[in-house]
């Protein structure tokens, strides 16, 4: 019994890495109504500004703090630069505009950086504690912790704000918007500025364990995407329970299935993230649209 729990306790750890990222992507979805597959490398170039502050000696809080500061300027940046230019053309093509830049953002990383994995220190102690045979992360915890907070401040953000309610409506209907004086292009830009600033934090919380380098979140976008679209793309509870799911199957698989083992085990959760799908495409916490035509 102490293996099965410490094998979901692997996995909900895992689980935490992809719903850092996963929370990035909906917050830029519900403020936007677009998937950005940049988001990745947004956070990794957010990341390396925090890494480059611990080199020079200033405390990883502190750096964090400034990488978070960072990230929001380069997120307003690409919006107003680049993706301003694709907001009233067709939505595959600005998809197409974050894949190019999820490109150049990981060239400019390994062009200033290199390729080669850099340590990264930790903001929480890295140290285990055992509760009943079980062995515990102190450094899961604390990013466990982290991102329920980020997952109740996006909720209360989304639902009780003006700025929130106004970056839906935006990512909704920006023409209807528009015409009810909303500022929809900076209100684009913010909504932007705050999915690279959380990126930012995610990178951060990340980095201890995969190690600093431009590549460092190509796999954890794959399943962040995946958990963001089981969990309702309009939803940051659901990204957070979907990342989990996915975590612990894909732990459970590698552990008791033998047929799968550690090479196969990946292909398990996105298994049954196409199953559910098939059966509530809208996602598990997500809401069903009715467009009328």
């Amino acid at each position: 019994m102490s293996y099965f729990v410490q094998v979901v306790v692997d996995g909900l750890s895992n689980g935490a890495i992809y719903a850092a990222l996963a929370l990035a992507i909906v917050l830029v979805f519900r403020a936007t109504g677009l998937v950005n597959f940049a988001q990745g490398g947004m956070a990794v170039a957010a990341t390396f500004v925090a890494y480059a502050l611990v080199r020079a000696g200033v405390p990883v809080l502190a750096a964090l703090l400034a990488a978070v500061v960072a990230g929001f300027a380069l997120g307003a940046l690409l919006e107003r630069g680049v993706m301003r230019h694709f907001e009233r053309g067709e939505p595959d093509t600005a998809i197409v505009a974050t894949i190019a830049l999820l490109l150049l953002l990981t060239g400019g990383s390994a062009f200033f950086f290199g390729y080669e994995p850099h340590p990264f220190p930790s903001l929480f102690p890295n140290r285990t504690f055992e509760v009943l045979g079980v062995f515990v992360s102190l450094r899961s915890v604390g990013t466990i912790v982290v991102l329920l907070a980020v997952m109740a401040g996006l909720q209360l953000l989304f639902r009780s704000t003006k700025l929130g309610l106004a970056m839906r409506a935006v990512a909704d209907n920006p023409e209807s918007s528009a015409l009810s004086a909303l500022p929809v292009s900076r209100l684009l830009m913010v909504g932007w500025g705050l999915a690279a600033a959380l990126g930012a934090i995610a990178g951060v919380l990340v980095a201890p364990q995969l190690f600093i380098s431009p590549g460092m979140l190509d796999f954890v976008l794959v399943y962040a995407l995946a958990a963001a679209i089981l969990g309702g793309l309009d939803s940051p509870v659901g990204a957070v329970v979907a990342a989990a799911f996915i975590g612990v199957a894909e732990s459970l698989a590698g552990a008791y299935v033998d047929i799968v083992g550690d090479d196969l085990k990946i292909a398990v959760p996105f298994l049954a993230v196409m199953v559910i799908l098939v059966l509530r495409p809208q996602g598990l916490f997500g809401k069903k649209t009715t467009v009328r035509v």
